[in-house]
């Protein structure tokens, strides 16, 4: 018997191929502002954290003294590269929407959990022709504590008003895999995202997906 009636994704990185541009605005941001560039490596590595907390980190590093203003500059910054540039960029990943097709037909639960900010997810997969598949999206706005940290799946299962059990939560950082682990639920690491696979592994999902196609053969 297949396990699984409800499948949680992460966004970026995972259904949308939207890396590029967020290692393009985060650099853009730093640049600005602090004429620093942390680096590909560096900024790939806080995908999937709240923005707030990706560019504080590339600001400390970079040994600025971040305070309330610099961290709104900063954001601002981010925000009007990274939404001048989006609807262009944004794409679903190969497979992805006959996946959710499939899962649909099946009679699978689906829902979103990002640390994006809703109303540009939201906007990403209405670009993508995706939006419809999703009973629920969870943004940065919806919960006080974020990815890794368990709530933003609580309160995804909450909204749909389904129990952990029977449940897998599919992201392509090491932070979605422990989220969904210290939520109780199973984890599938999405291996075609831009995170080292030993980083994953080292986080101990339950599955490791080279596609998102694979994810079919544990649903009902």
């Amino acid at each position: 018997m297949k396990p699984y009636r409800t499948v949680l994704f992460d966004l970026d990185g995972t259904l949308l191929d939207t890396v590029d541009m967020i290692v393009a605005s985060v650099r853009h941001a730093l640049a600005e502002h602090l004429q620093y560039d942390p680096g590909r490596a560096l900024a790939v590595a806080g995908i999937g954290m709240p923005l707030v907390e990706q560019l504080g980190g590339h600001a400390t590093r970079a040994g600025a003294r971040l305070d309330d203003v610099l961290m709104g500059r900063l954001v601002q910054s981010y925000l009007t590269h990274n939404h001048a540039v989006h609807d262009e960029a944004v794409r679903a990943y190969p497979g992805v929407e006959d996946a959710l097709e499939q899962l649909r037909r099946r009679g699978a639960r689906l829902g979103i959990v990002t640390s994006k900010a809703r109303g540009i997810a939201d906007r990403g997969l209405r670009l993508c022709r995706l939006r419809d598949y999703f009973e629920v999206l969870v943004g940065s706005e919806d919960v006080e504590r974020h990815k890794p940290d368990p709530a933003p799946v609580f309160e995804g299962l909450r909204r749909m008003g389904l129990p952990v059990q029977g449940t897998v939560f599919v992201g392509d950082s090491p932070y979605d895999v422990r989220a969904g682990r210290a939520a109780g639920v199973s984890t599938g690491a999405a291996l075609w995202g831009p995170f080292p696979r030993a980083d994953l592994d080292a986080e101990r999902p339950t599955y490791a997906f080279s596609r998102v196609a694979e994810v079919l053969a544990h649903v009902i």
